[in-house]
């Protein structure tokens, strides 16, 4: 892991590259994830382009930032990608869910202007539902099993894949998972999205109930070039349960708008 010091705090990241050529793109994850939710693509799609994915503050590796839930976190995690894009040269942005409303974020209030960006499991507008919120800030053990339910994270995936995603969400722990989750319920740029004039990759896994095929559709047709996709076989966490679909429907879209 390399790191990057910004806003008095360290930000840690992982940036490989395998003979891949052009500007790096930059992986965002979700809530209570760290950079190894992007481990398929830092693995398979290096070799393309180089590949750049960071813990978010109070994720893995990096430090944590005194923030409360809402605007104020998302303009944290925005720091912390906006730092590692500038040190690494990274030109397009990928987000899942948490991280897609924090590319969002950048584009519409930092006016980031990328070269493309995906949102990958994600929408316009993230609420949670109240049972959720309350499970944990109240019982985090039912809301890490909620989550692992049926067509939510994950759709049939191996088991091994449930205990990581499950160990991974335990290991950051229940204070910055709940910070992470009530920032999605505060965030809605439904009004804005005709501002986006980046080409944009909407991407859903067909059985997500989290994030619903609607929300990218919703996103795609309201964006001045907006792209939508659908991956077969796979719940909020394609890019992890069906890998080579994922991949090659991103590669697809970015070879198209190089």
């Amino acid at each position: 892991m390399e790191t990057v010091t910004h806003h008095g705090r360290t930000t840690a990241y992982r940036h490989a590259n395998r003979g891949g050529t052009g500007d790096p793109v930059l992986f965002v994850h979700g809530s209570g994830g760290t950079h190894e939710l992007w481990k398929a693509q830092i693995a398979r799609l290096a070799s393309a382009f180089p590949v750049v994915a960071l813990d978010l503050s109070g994720h893995g590796e990096s430090e944590d930032v005194d923030a409360d839930a809402g605007w104020g976190a998302l303009s944290a995690y925005a720091d912390d990608v906006l730092a590692v894009a500038e040190e690494t040269g990274a030109r397009t942005l990928v987000g899942n869910s948490l991280g897609g409303a924090v590319v969002l974020h950048l584009v519409l209030e930092r006016e980031v202007d990328p070269d493309a960006i995906a949102l990958v499991g994600t929408g316009a507008k993230l609420s949670v539902m109240d049972d959720l919120l309350a499970w944990l800030d109240e019982d985090f053990d039912r809301a890490v099993a909620f989550l692992h339910d049926g067509d939510r994270l994950f759709h049939d995936p191996d088991d091994r894949y449930v205990e990581l995603s499950k160990e991974a969400m335990y290991e950051v722990g229940q204070r910055v998972t709940s910070r992470d989750f009530h920032s999605c319920h505060t965030f809605d740029v439904r009004d804005r999205l005709d501002e986006i004039v980046v080409p944009m990759l909407a991407v859903v896994g067909e059985h997500d109930m989290l994030t619903p095929p609607w929300y990218h559709e919703f996103l795609a047709e309201n964006v001045h070039d907006g792209q939508y996709a659908d991956i077969e076989g796979a719940a909020h966490l394609a890019m992890l349960e069906t890998p080579e679909a994922f991949n090659g429907t991103l590669t697809r879209f970015l070879d198209g708008v190089q």
